[in-house]
């Protein structure tokens, strides 16, 4: 197949992927939109929202769709690095047994990942970088494609243990889920108070997610596209030379290089499930706000006269 018919099959795959989910989540087009092209792009996505968002139901939701394995692991204070990664056990025969944990999956869904020590947290880091994990000095490779879709609650910060910056950079998006509108409330309502219950179908298989993960890089990218995400990324950097007054008076910290890598690759996702064979400026634009806002790090003058992340990304843009 040509790579111009497989972005065509992207497009129309993909939209037939949105109904589906639609069947389920009602409105959090954003949220879906960008779960997904984190999956297309093989990144991991950070989901911050109250409860009661379907945060976990839409990880659920997207899993089912793609055909791929899911797992979730509920983090809590005395969750232990063996139990997410496995351990060795002595079987019948006194030999050691590696039995794996819930990480040998294709979507893991780390519930509340800012409710567990850092030691637990760090244990998540290895297999999301190198798709890999090592147990007892033995090295084990994860099934690809492989994903990890963290929720964070942003209320209730008694008791957690945020995730500290380099962690936090692993993230590709941070998806910030909104309360739905009227409308969409009195429609998940109904929804959800009945008796139906609606069936999703699997779209795709794990071998059509890493072709499209190969698709994806393959698309060309104009020097001047680079050159913008790059510049918008050195603009974050408060003692940059072309930082603006905004950022040298709200910012203490801007994003590091893993920003403009991801806003490319971000883009190029943006770009293939619209139909183009080429991102464009417009579609680094609309992938910046996720891309950076948990890459940036407001001080307290921001804090107290209320400017928020976007706000500030907004500026630059």
């Amino acid at each position: 197949m040509s790579d111009v018919k497989a972005v065509k099959d992207l497009v129309d795959k993909y939209n037939k992927l949105k109904t589906e989910i639609g069947k389920v989540i009602i409105g959090q087009h954003e949220a879906v939109s960008f779960t997904l092209l984190s999956v297309f792009c093989g990144g991991h996505s950070l989901l911050v929202g109250v409860p009661g968002l379907a945060k976990t139901l839409l990880v659920n939701t997207v899993s089912d769709a793609l055909g791929l394995h899911f797992k979730r692991i509920q983090f809590t204070p005395d969750l232990m690095p063996s139990d997410i990664l496995g351990s060795e056990i002595l079987d019948e025969n006194r030999h050691f047994k590696f039995i794996k944990g819930p990480i040998f999956s294709n979507i893991i869904l780390a519930d509340e990942i800012n409710r567990t020590p850092p030691k637990t947290q760090a244990a998540l880091l290895e297999a999301m970088q190198e798709r890999s994990v090592t147990v007892s000095g033995n090295h084990y490779k994860l099934d690809l494609p492989f994903f990890v879709l963290a929720t964070q609650n942003p209320i209730e910060q008694e008791g957690t243990y945020p995730l500290p910056e380099a962690q936090l950079d692993r993230f590709m998006f941070s998806i910030y889920l909104e309360y739905p509108s009227f409308e969409e409330e009195v429609a998940v309502v109904k929804s959800t108070t009945g008796n139906k219950k609606e069936i999703i179908k699997s779209l795709f298989s794990a071998e059509e997610i890493v072709e499209i993960q190969k698709l994806i890089r393959k698309i060309p990218v104009a020097d001047n596209v680079i050159e913008y995400a790059v510049r918008l990324v050195g603009k974050t950097r408060p003692k940059s030379k072309e930082a603006t007054d905004l950022v040298k008076s709200y910012l203490d910290w801007g994003a590091g290089p893993r920003a403009s890598q991801n806003l490319i690759l971000a883009a190029k996702a943006h770009a293939a499930i619209n139909g183009k064979f080429s991102p464009d400026i417009e579609n680094v634009k609309a992938v910046a706000i996720p891309i950076l806002s948990h890459r940036i790090v407001k001080n307290y003058k921001a804090e107290a006269e209320g400017v928020s992340v976007a706000d500030i990304i907004n500026s630059l843009l």
